[in-house]
């Protein structure tokens, strides 16, 4: 009887917290409009098949088998959020251009780990993101490259790989994420941690740390990596907003940085707070960190399985320094330009790696697509990942061709290649993930060669990471 009766009980227990999701959600009890799909389990939806690993550079399992099912526009519930997932690239093409009208940005597990306070809007406002996505440009778009960071990150990528080839081997993610966050930790907000005793780093554990923040469920409870990823983000934010107070006691110690900048823009415009400006500096350091030392890192991996593309590379890099009055000299944009085979490799490796399954919007009112009907409120999901895998746009979409970007139209590549997003909010950093790859290569294939000791091997749940990593050994050339 007992059994019985603790059937019942579980029975009655998720009846009513169905009832309760229901009613907190009531467009949710219809679902004669909604997009085809399956909602999963109450709360708990079908996040842990969303979260169950697969093993190949391939589009994950969850959205494969629910394309075949349902086709490219099907509804689900994810980390307890209703969500309707589209692959459609001209629904998704015609979204991202919506931004402020149909739909707006939703943060995902990343709501608390950079929003001060659950203040989302520091991150949705349109007005907040515009000004931002300006300044911020000033700092990493095409003109502050080519008058400044060219010649840094030359020599970034000088000062690592030299180091690196001291080692009997190493980690590439590991590694490249360190030597990314010293630099522009410099470069954004003037934080030089090799002045700082080891205990005072922050980038090896920050990085490490925050980076699992898209393989976890958000929960914050104490022994969590969520909740881990929690307390590093407040640590991260104390050592910044020291940084800002010794600023402003201090006028000399002006830089001219991003950190710099909207402080000064808050003595006349007071578009954001302290706190705010805090956040979206730190925000933008992630950000430009982690998607770069991914591509790194999935490039080393495809270099060293197509050794044909290393030797096309070298003679690409080769012919700009014969070129050159001096073979000493250090790269210029007009070099960096002239790159076009660097380039091949960068889109490719770029359509592989994917940080996030896609782009994330929460609707601002009912949305009509096709038949059906996406509710406001809810959460849409423009599954990138699944278009850089179309195989009637990229043929073999799983082999590393670079060479395939030399055929690709135009017109195809703006419907199916979104690494950096799309719209109002393509991601400002676009241009410098591309040139620091390019000098990065530049110094690599000249200057080094290398062997993969082991690693390498893919896992997607459903973002791509590395299993143990790819551990290589680098030596200097002809040595």
């Amino acid at each position: 009887m007992w059994v019985l009766g603790l059937s019942v009980v579980t029975v009655l227990v998720i009846y009513v917290f169905h009832l309760i999701y229901k009613l907190k959600n009531p467009k949710f009890s219809s679902t004669s409009s909604l997009p085809p799909g399956s909602m999963g389990l109450p709360f708990i939806g079908e996040t842990i098949q969303f979260m169950i690993p697969s093993y190949s550079l391939d589009q994950h399992t969850f959205f494969k088998k629910r394309i075949q099912r349902f086709g490219p526009i099907f509804r689900t519930s994810l980390f307890g959020q209703p969500i309707v997932i589209s692959v459609d690239p001209e629904f998704n093409s015609y979204l991202v251009q919506q931004e402020g009208k149909l739909v707006k940005l939703f943060l995902g597990p990343l709501s608390k780990v950079f929003v001060p306070d659950g203040d989302h809007h520091v991150y949705t406002s349109d007005y907040i993101h515009k000004y931002f996505r300006n300044v911020t440009l000033s700092h990493v778009g095409s003109e502050c490259i080519r008058e400044k960071l060219l010649p840094q990150l030359e020599e970034m990528s000088k000062e690592a790989l030299h180091m690196w080839s001291t080692q009997a081997s190493i980690e590439v993610y590991e590694y490249s994420s360190d030597m990314l966050f010293h630099i522009f930790a410099k470069h954004y907000f003037g934080y030089d941690a090799e002045k700082l005793p080891k205990t005072g780093r922050i980038a090896e554990q920050l990085f490490t740390t925050l980076s699992k923040v898209f393989m976890t469920i958000p929960l914050n409870i104490p022994g969590t990596t969520y909740h881990k990823c929690l307390e590093e983000a407040k640590k991260a934010f104390t050592i910044m907003k020291n940084i800002m107070e010794k600023r402003k006691s201090s006028p000399e110690s002006y830089r001219g940085d991003l950190l710099d900048q909207v402080m000064n823009d808050m003595k006349t415009e007071k578009i954001l707070t302290d706190d705010q400006n805090v956040y979206l500096v730190l925000g933008v350091w992630f950000a430009t960190c982690l998607a770069i030392a991914s591509l790194l890192t999935l490039i080393f991996k495809f270099l060293s399985e197509y050794p044909s593309v290393i030797e096309e590379l070298r003679v690409e890099h080769e012919e700009i320094i014969k070129g050159r009055d001096k073979s000493s000299s250090s790269l210029t944009w007009g070099e960096y330009k002239s790159m076009k085979f660097t380039q091949q490799v960068i889109n490719e490796a770029l359509r592989f790696t994917i940080l996030i399954p896609g782009l994330l919007r929460t609707t601002i009112k009912d949305i009509q697509v096709k038949e059906y009907t996406i509710p406001a409120g809810w959460t849409i999901l423009l599954a990138t990942q699944t278009l850089h895998m179309n195989s009637k746009i990229y043929k073999d979409p799983l082999t590393f061709n670079p060479q395939r970007w030399k055929d690709l139209d135009s017109y195809a590549i703006s419907k199916n290649f979104k690494p950096f997003g799309g719209g109002l909010r393509q991601c400002p950093g676009a241009e410098l993930t591309r040139a620091t790859m390019a000098t990065f290569l530049h110094v690599l294939v000249t200057q080094y060669r290398w062997t993969k000791i082991r690693g390498g091997n893919v896992v997607r749940n459903p973002m791509l990471g590395f299993g143990d990593g790819i551990h290589i050994k680098l030596w200097k050339k002809n040595t």
